[in-house]
């Protein structure tokens, strides 16, 4: 897949684009455009990103079609959504634990309830019971 350039040849400079014109009628329109955020991706992000929507988003499926471990698939779209939104990479994972593995709780309900193995009804059941502790009291749920 090819891209456009998004640094100077010469420098390294961020490129600006000054200029577009339609291939059919010849118009020109001159001003200064941003690139979209998908140009920052590098050409294997932008495969990777393909092949996720290809897969309509299921991590499972994407292990198998590029034959590495799930935590390798979800390291590799964290980079993509950090560098989509503009954060720098971390070099290293964050340690899971306290609102992470609630976060990782909720969406692997989620992941059940699209793959169809438990029904709304009983993906908000496990919710609501893990919500409530190991107390059976109600605790709010955490911001991610």
């Amino acid at each position: 897949m090819r891209k456009i350039l998004e640094e100077c040849p010469t420098c390294g400079g961020s490129l600006m684009i000054t200029e577009v014109a339609c291939g059919a009628c010849g118009t020109q329109v001159r001003s200064r455009y941003r690139p979209c955020a998908f140009c920052a991706l590098t050409a294997e992000q932008l495969v990777f990103a393909q092949l996720f929507v290809e897969k309509r988003g299921n991590l499972r499926e994407m292990e198998k079609s590029l034959g590495v471990s799930y935590p390798t698939v979800r390291g590799k779209l964290e980079e993509i959504a950090e560098r989509l939104a503009g954060a720098p990479v971390p070099s290293e994972p964050e340690p899971r634990g306290g609102a992470g593995a609630e976060a990782e709780a909720r969406r692997e309900v989620l992941r059940l309830i699209a793959e169809g193995r438990l029904s709304p009804k009983q993906g908000l059941a496990r919710l609501r019971a893990r919500a409530a502790g190991p107390t059976g009291e109600e605790t709010p749920p955490t911001e991610d």
